[in-house]
């Protein structure tokens, strides 16, 4: 038994929840710039979620759920989550991103998985508020993992995390196996293994016997 913990938007997603909220708010661009200065390590991630949040001040909460049905899962992160949930290998999501989009992504999917830790974005009179709380602004990935594998008593050196960017970092440096999926150039040095695609990923867990093929 095992605990393999996804980063979401970049890794088991390819959409970027803050910049379809920012399209909506005609901020992309904006959003954009931060979240890619974030990924690379270039500002803190605390910082840049509360400066994209900003952003998304008075956005109306039908416009804000509309870009969260947009968000979707990569090609095969389905596939791969309902094979680990049937090997029993605990699986998670940790992710600074939002809990409404994640919900979505994996409800269209007809998939779960066992553990959800991110953040959400507060609303007042059925507007986005501009404000950000939840365990993963301050908080990070490691100590989210290291709680998780010890609810589970799993030891830490036995957990797997799979992530790009460099708030994935502490989970990353701190797990047993660290696959990163197409990782930022600050954050590659870091990673056991390189993936570009779920299906690598899966033949990764494959040869370190996560997974048995069927």
């Amino acid at each position: 038994m095992t605990v393999v913990a996804f980063d979401f938007d970049g890794t088991l997603s390819d959409s970027e929840m803050t910049v379809l909220l920012g399209d909506r708010r005609g901020v992309a661009a904006d959003m954009d710039e931060i979240t890619e200065r974030a990924m690379n390590d270039e500002i803190e991630y605390a910082e840049s979620l509360r400066k994209r949040a900003a952003l998304l001040e008075g956005l109306p909460q039908v416009e804000a759920d509309a870009a969260f049905d947009e968000v979707v899962l990569r090609e095969g992160a389905a596939d791969l989550i309902e094979e680990l949930n049937e090997a029993g290998v605990t699986t998670a999501i940790l992710t600074g991103g939002f809990e409404r989009g994640v919900a979505a992504a994996l409800e269209r999917e007809g998939v779960s998985v066992d553990h959800i830790v991110s953040n959400r974005l507060p609303m007042a009179d059925d507007e986005l508020t501009g404000t950000v709380d939840g365990p993963l602004i301050e908080g990070t990935k490691d100590d989210a993992l290291a709680a998780l594998a010890d609810d589970v008593g799993v030891d830490l050196a036995d957990t797997v995390a799979v992530g790009d960017g460099a708030n994935d970092l502490p989970m990353l440096e701190v797990a047993g196996l660290a696959i990163g999926f197409e990782p930022k150039p600050a954050v590659e040095p870091h990673c056991d293994v390189v993936v570009t695609s779920m299906a690598e990923a899966r033949e990764t867990l494959l040869e370190e016997a996560v997974l048995a093929e069927r």
